[in-house]
């Protein structure tokens, strides 16, 4: 009861909180303001809970807020994953775990190397400095080797400025596929089998709770770009993942549910995959065989970007389906 009374009173007072600035931190001159919607935490299972963002691209309209940051109450602290696009997003996030409890963020999760997902990593330290920073060696690699810095000046054109302030604080400790983390009574599984969605995903299993953040190696009715990805390791993680068992999934974009979404990823990529490669072997060209590959995917063709993305997905997967056939 004291937990759905929490939520109930940042739900009544965050809004108005978000219009006039105040958050318990100053906004600077060089800084956006803060987000002006407000978003009300899901309790996906026994203290895991989930910000639902908006399953749209970063515009100025959402202010860069469109993924699905998560947290579990653990008898230590809290532990986020994937705290958001930005210092902006990454504050609100903050504030919606204050609402709910007093503990301190003490570690976070950062599911693959897209900004999107992990450059509210920066208002976590400026509020709990000891926080422990947790994501895959090639993301660490990556973003310190400029990936950081290009996702900052990426959200900043999409969202005509308003993630402006926006540092890529990078997490430095590094996990990798077989580790188990003991944090405060939960277990934080790590799961990777190389390039799929990027060559940085983990899924992360959280136990109790059986609960899976696979970060973006799933979309929930939102066709996902495979633009640094691999639809053959995409296929091939979601068969390790189904066989996991997990009871609830959180999508790094879209609402949360549970086992089918693991199964509706794997179709998809199969169907782009094979049905490119059925066309390939007939001699078929990336162009022509688009219209073949919309209409064995009738099934997901309402799916958000579908329209706008699924011929560069046919494009990326007739490269793929190339190089692996010489």
């Amino acid at each position: 009861m004291k937990t759905f009374s929490r939520i109930l009173s940042y739900a009544l007072l965050v809004l108005p909180l978000v219009c006039s600035g105040i958050f318990g931190f100053a906004v600077a001159d060089d800084e956006a303001g803060p987000l002006r919607a407000s978003y009300v935490p899901e309790q996906v299972a026994e203290n895991i809970y989930v910000i639902h963002g908006p399953n749209e691209m970063p515009n100025p309209d959402n202010q860069g807020f469109m993924n699905n940051p998560g947290f579990v109450l653990t008898a230590d602290g809290v532990v986020v994953i994937d705290a958001g696009s930005s210092l902006q997003v990454g504050r609100m996030v903050v504030e919606v775990v204050r609402a709910i409890t007093d503990d301190p963020i003490i570690a976070t999760f950062s599911t693959h190397v897209h900004g999107d997902h992990w450059l509210g990593n920066q208002a976590i330290l400026e509020r709990f400095p000891d926080a422990k920073m947790y994501a895959h060696t090639r993301l660490i690699e990556a973003a310190n080797a400029g990936e950081a810095e290009n996702w900052v000046n990426l959200m900043d054109q999409l969202t005509a400025g308003a993630t402006l302030g926006t540092v890529g604080v990078v997490p430095n400790l590094a996990v990798n596929h077989g580790d188990n983390l003991s944090i405060g009574g939960f277990n934080f599984a790590i799961h990777h089998k190389g390039k799929a969605h990027t060559d940085s995903d983990i899924a992360i299993l959280v136990s109790p709770g059986n609960t899976l953040f696979p970060g973006d190696l799933v979309f929930n009715h939102r066709l996902r770009r495979m633009d640094d990805g691999s639809f053959v390791g995409s296929i091939s993680i979601m068969k390790h993942l189904i066989s996991l068992g997990a009871s609830i999934v959180v999508p790094g974009h879209g609402k949360t549910g549970g086992p089918e979404l693991l199964a509706n990823m794997q179709r998809l990529q199969k169907t782009i995959y094979e049905t490119i490669e059925s066309q390939f072997e007939s001699g078929v060209s990336d162009f022509e065989m688009k219209p073949v590959v919309v209409n064995a995917l009738t099934e997901f063709t309402d799916w958000d970007g579908f329209e706008e993305d699924i011929g560069r997905m046919v494009s990326i997967g007739y490269l793929e389906v190339e190089e692996n056939n010489f």
